[in-house]
């Protein structure tokens, strides 16, 4: 009879020879993707790329726009050609094992089909971990010594770590109630019979949902003349010795001649002067001139928010303008203020990036345990394409007839949905604009979710692997 002690040693130690032949599998992938010309060809690009995309990034002019557009393309490169290197390595050296009859030979050793799956998924995420820790490197290196280079005054170092070599939260207005609005609009155009000429077919849902944006852009727009204000409550700062950052852009009905809108802005407790008592905290009025469609932001120091978290924003829309000013809703105002640093919420970044990275392999595994190379690869690019894109597929499918909605909401919709929403985790959008990109994100919100998908087409590529007939999987 074998005691506690002793099951428990033997345990332990089938479990270190088991991840042993894992990690042997693995090492043995990782010098088949080495040997592969496309990895080095990939390898080679973003090498070259990079420091020839920093010397010729121009953004708007500015050092601030430059070192934008340089951390936009080269993350979004970096990503791009890693996930193509990941579906590629993954879904090759799973069947070319396998048409090749390789696998056989494996097999027939004392290695398990698990081990073997296992280990090919940990060999090319092992690449995957090199290639963008060296890439990500690279562009942190050339993104924080680039101002150097450029010799810059303090004046504009100082804008640069204020709104680039940062992290900060967001503030946006709370959208207003305007559903008793609507539905009092939904009704006059049914009662005056143009609902189905204005929305042709479209279900109720949808109408109201194209009301409900329509109504809530109105109350975006400023006249000339006309004045706008968004409050904000509980507003608690880090540091409130610091600034606050004003982000917005403009749209506008018509284009002015010089395509720049005149205005004035009023930031801090507004509540003093609506209510005609004395001012408390310092009210801060700034006078700009900025192009339309275009973001821009200004600072005002932080002590502008109450004691008790109130701050409020207004805008004016000057004569001069001789337009209508509209604020976007998406990210038509934002107040911003410092909550990180740069460093730290590029390494968030590049982990959103490993997240999708890890997904792209679980699915590369499922896809090689059953179909030939090059259906495997089209699976996977087609995944690719659908998360990176999904916001736009629902957006450009969400007003269809009735009919078309139907079909649409069974099918198509239900696909884009159970799939990662790779755009929503693009970390340029953040970094770009220097938004902290939060832990909650990463770890739960989205990575999370996509992490758990990818255990389970990972489970299913396995049980798939194991219960078929290897002769038979290139088919």
């Amino acid at each position: 009879m074998i005691s506690w002690s002793t099951g428990q040693r033997i345990s332990r130690t089938r479990g270190r020879v088991s991840m042993g032949k894992i990690l042997a599998v693995a090492t043995n992938t990782v010098r088949q993707v080495v040997r592969m010309r496309i990895a080095v060809v990939f390898f080679v690009l973003l090498l070259v790329i990079l420091p020839v995309l920093a010397a010729a990034s121009t953004g708007d002019g500015t050092v601030k726009g430059r070192l934008q557009t340089f951390v936009s393309y080269g993350l979004s490169l970096i990503g791009l050609l890693v996930s193509l290197l990941t579906i590629i390595a993954m879904t090759y050296t799973t069947t070319a094992d396998i048409v090749q009859c390789q696998v056989h030979t494996v097999l027939t050793k004392p290695i398990r089909r698990y081990q073997f799956i296992l280990g090919k998924f940990l060999g090319v995420m092992i690449v995957d971990v090199v290639v963008l820790a060296i890439m990500s490197g690279l562009v942190f290196g050339i993104t924080i010594y680039s101002p150097r280079l450029f010799r810059i005054d303090p004046e504009q170092m100082e804008q640069l770590n204020n709104e680039f070599f940062t992290a900060r939260n967001a503030l946006r207005p709370t959208e207003p109630d305007v559903s008793k609005e609507v539905e009092e609009l939904y009704q006059r155009l049914v009662t005056s019979q143009e609902l189905e000429q204005v929305f042709k077919g479209l279900p109720r849902e949808q109408v109201i949902a194209r009301l409900t944006q329509q109504k809530r852009l109105e109350k975006r727009a400023a006249s000339v003349g006309q004045e706008l204000m968004w409050e904000f409550h509980n507003v608690r700062l880090a540091d409130p010795n610091g600034s606050l950052f004003i982000r917005f852009k403009y749209n506008v009905s018509s284009n002015p001649i010089d395509l720049q809108i005149s205005s004035q802005w009023l930031v801090g407790d507004l509540r003093q002067l609506n209510q005609g008592v004395q001012v408390g905290t310092p009210i801060y009025r700034v006078e700009r001139k900025d192009p339309v469609r275009t973001f821009r932001e200004f600072a005002v120091p932080a002590d502008a928010v109450a004691k008790d978290g109130y701050l409020a924003v207004a805008f004016l829309n000057d004569l001069d303008n001789d337009t209508v000013v509209i604020f976007p809703l998406d990210e038509g105002l934002e107040v911003l203020y410092k909550a990180g640093g740069f460093t730290a919420n590029l390494l968030r970044g590049v982990l959103l990036i490993l997240v999708r990275l890890v997904f792209l392999a679980a699915v590369g595994v499922f896809a090689g345990s059953f179909l030939s190379f090059p259906v495997a690869i089209l699976l996977c690019l087609l995944v690719l394409f659908t998360g990176s894109t999904s916001g736009f597929i629902l957006e450009s499918f969400s007003f269809l007839g009735k009919n078309l909605s139907v079909i649409y909401d069974y099918t198509l919709k239900l696909l884009v949905q159970a799939l990662p929403r790779f755009d929503l985790m693009n970390p340029t959008k953040f970094l770009v604009s220097a938004r902290l990109i939060p832990w909650s994100l990463v770890l739960w919100q989205g990575g999370g979710p996509i992490l758990a998908k990818a255990l389970v087409l990972l489970a299913t590529g396995l049980w798939v692997f194991r219960s078929s007939e290897l002769a038979r999987t290139t088919v």
